[in-house]
């Protein structure tokens, strides 16, 4: 070989060599974290022998610019480039701490529970006052009598709550007949003291303990009360003496002032 194709073959493989050294640099410049411009990347190689007497020659290795990869927080953009475009709402954040975020957890804590104490106020309070009594009812929560207008020996009825009350004003025979009869005999023992407050005047509800009939008035085997529904026989006292009813009627609450008689 003469000298000159030496010279020349010498200067292929050393641009070769500086070429793939000059790849070598430019893969590892992408890896970290250099991206390839829009269009790719576009590279141009140049070779020039640096003398022609010479064995090093000169390579030439341009890459166009590019953009460096970055994670961004905020974008203009819904979707991308084109998309409608959304306001930024970055001059209105802060930055947030540990101490303002616990006390803003304390705040909407503390809110919470007063809306769902009110509001639990509100259905009780609600509740209790749909299931208080009406004012018609209330108004009949006390009957007052004039004891005055009833007769010796006579019973009169009148409406409490709803329901009959018998006020009976009894004779001293009666009171006397009351009082001496054997306990052990009747159904429901009660001795006519506990039963009343004026020995004259008897107060019981005028319904039956067996079915809720209302009985007659002075009437029956012992001149108190007869239920003629089943046949239940109350004396003077109204306790049961005869028939199907278990207990004596009952006896409500109520206050004798003079000549005035308060039930409830």
């Amino acid at each position: 070989m003469s000298l000159g194709g030496k010279f020349a073959a010498s200067a292929v493989s050393t641009t070769r060599f500086t070429t793939n050294v000059s790849r070598a640099s430019a893969r590892a410049a992408t890896s970290a974290g250099i991206a390839p411009s829009a269009a790719g990347e576009q590279s141009s190689f140049r070779s020039s022998p640096a003398n022609v007497g010479g064995s090093v020659s000169t390579t030439h290795y341009t890459t166009l610019p590019t953009l460096a990869k970055q994670q961004r927080f905020m974008s203009g953009f819904a979707a991308g480039p084109g998309t409608t475009k959304v306001p930024s709402f970055a001059d209105y954040t802060k930055e947030r701490t540990g101490d303002s975020s616990r006390a803003f957890t304390y705040f909407m804590l503390g809110a919470s529970g007063a809306m769902l104490t009110g509001a639990a106020q509100s259905s009780v309070h609600g509740f209790l006052t749909n299931m208080a009594a009406s004012a018609d009812v209330l108004a009949m929560a006390k009957t007052e009598v004039d004891l005055s207008s009833i007769p010796l020996g006579k019973t009169v009825t009148i409406k409490w709550r709803g329901k009959p009350v018998f006020v009976k004003h009894r004779t001293q025979e009666e009171i006397d007949d009351a009082n001496s009869v054997n306990l052990k005999s009747l159904p429901d023992p009660q001795d006519d003291a506990s039963r009343v407050q004026v020995p004259e005047w008897m107060v019981v509800v005028g319904i039956c303990t067996h079915l809720g009939c209302v009985p007659t008035t002075d009437s029956g085997d012992y001149g108190g009360w007869y239920c003629p529904c089943h046949g239940s026989h109350y004396d003077v006292s109204g306790r049961i003496r005869k028939g199907p009813a278990p207990l004596n009627m009952e006896v409500p609450e109520y206050v004798i002032e003079g000549e005035k008689l308060t039930v409830g």
